[in-house]
């Protein structure tokens, strides 16, 4: 592909890092984000049309001779962009519809793990309220609920008391917090353990890895407080080991795109698998149909292979058999943390001013924007998790130290981070969203 021009759809810092990663490549792309960020500015073309709006997003790639569609995030893969765009004979990094239902329903997901064979915490699925209320009595504590749909981070309580449990179904079931999200649950045991997150890319067949990661959901230092969409991240993951995350990938995903194509839905793009690594072995806490975030602002900036050619290979279902089971390239340790608005996750404050947020910065630093504008030539904060500050450097421990001397210049009111991403591994049992 020779100068290739990449769309990739999203706003976030997920998209943000897809963008810087893909920006690097020696094929000096043209790159297009739609409709991307004011931060995304210096590395992209923005595109002024909504993530989640499939014909305009089809119609403008239809005019603008688009090499390659790169999906951030999972709304307009739950809408059929990517089904859309291979209507259309355009290469798309990103499931069909119907592949992305294993992140989009949880009981889709988890009667696939079964089909497959999959290890997964054992589950039931209650559709009424009082159903989940009879399977919560009749469960031991802790219990895991799951929204059945996307919610936007907010789909899971670990519940430690049956009043919590209840609290949830009567949100959810009852009062409609999640809309039809919630309209169905899956009800889980309680899975204690390391959490490690594994990220592929597939074209339906064979797959490469990219170095593991581990983030952080709980609001609060200590995993503690509130499930969120993601405090932090650091890659490579302390656990598993690289060799360990082959074997682990060998034992679930080749089951997993196999059950796919048998059920006619092959899948070509990025597998995020959140697992816990419990005293019984690896097993599946859920699976992602694209990058995690913030996941990816850990993973991409370590990149030492062009990101184009395999996200290209990929989406046309052509990955190179030697590739199959063999790493990205990639060097290095980074640690991104990221700096949420006040009142997040349950109810965000918009408009506060953003103070140290232009550069220079150190080598190695990279800053992306999840929710920032620019008003008046100023950077203020527009959503829940505002930036994500990632360091890169030879260790997880330098990258660490660099990482929190890079928030030490970022202020704005009621900035929340938490202090210990990358730490030492802490026993969890915290349900991912």
């Amino acid at each position: 592909m020779s100068e290739p021009r990449v769309l990739v759809v999203g706003q976030g810092g997920r998209e943000h890092a897809l963008v810087d990663a893909l920006h690097r490549s020696p094929e000096h792309p043209k790159i297009f984000v739609a409709p991307g960020s004011p931060g995304m500015e210096p590395l992209a073309e923005r595109v002024a049309i909504d993530a989640g709006d499939v014909p305009s997003l089809v119609r403008w790639v239809g005019t603008h001779a688009i090499d390659l569609v790169v999906v951030g995030p999972e709304i307009p893969l739950e809408r059929g962009l990517a089904d859309a765009l291979r209507e259309e004979h355009v290469p798309v990094l990103g499931p069909g519809k119907d592949g992305a239902r294993l992140e989009t329903s949880k009981v889709f997901a988890k009667e696939l793990f079964r089909k497959a064979g999959l290890p997964s915490a054992s589950f039931q699925v209650a559709r009424s309220a009082e159903e989940a209320e009879r399977m919560v009595a009749a469960s031991p504590l802790p219990i895991v609920l799951k929204a059945d749909g996307l919610a936007a981070g907010k789909g899971v309580v670990v519940a430690t008391t049956r009043d919590e449990a209840m609290g949830a179904i009567d949100s959810w079931m009852k009062r409609g917090a999640l809309g039809d999200s919630g309209r169905t649950l899956v009800i889980e045991e309680f899975l204690a353990g390391e959490e490690a997150s594994i990220l592929l890319l597939t074209d339906g067949d064979r797959w490469v890895l990219f170095p593991p990661a581990r983030d952080h959901k709980r609001l609060q230092d200590g995993d503690t407080g509130p499930n969120t969409g993601g405090m932090g991240a650091c890659s490579p993951a302390r656990v598993p080991t690289p060799e360990d995350a082959k074997t682990i990938a060998h034992a679930l995903v080749d089951p997993l795109l196999a059950t796919l194509r048998a059920e006619g839905t092959p899948y070509r793009g990025i597998l995020y698998l959140g697992l816990m690594l419990t005293a019984k072995g690896p097993q599946i806490l859920e699976v992602n149909a694209r990058f995690g975030d913030p996941e990816a602002q850990a993973v991409l900036p370590l990149l030492t292979e062009d990101l184009i050619p395999l996200a290209d290979a990929a989406a046309r279902g052509r990955l190179p058999a030697e590739r199959h089971g063999t790493f990205v390239a990639h060097e290095g340790a980074a640690v991104c943390v990221v700096l949420a608005a006040h009142g997040y996750p349950a109810s965000p404050e918009s408009g506060a001013l953003i103070e140290g947020l232009n550069g220079p910065w150190p080598h190695g630093i990279c800053i992306y924007h999840a929710g920032v504008a620019r008003r008046g030539g100023q950077w203020v904060a527009s959503g829940g998790r505002v930036l994500g500050v990632t360091a890169r450097s030879e260790t997880l421990e330098q990258a660490r130290v660099a990482a929190y001397q890079a928030v030490a210049r970022i202020q704005f009111h009621g900035m929340q981070y938490r202090k210990d991403i990358a730490q030492s591994p802490q026993t969890s049992g915290a349900s991912r969203p």
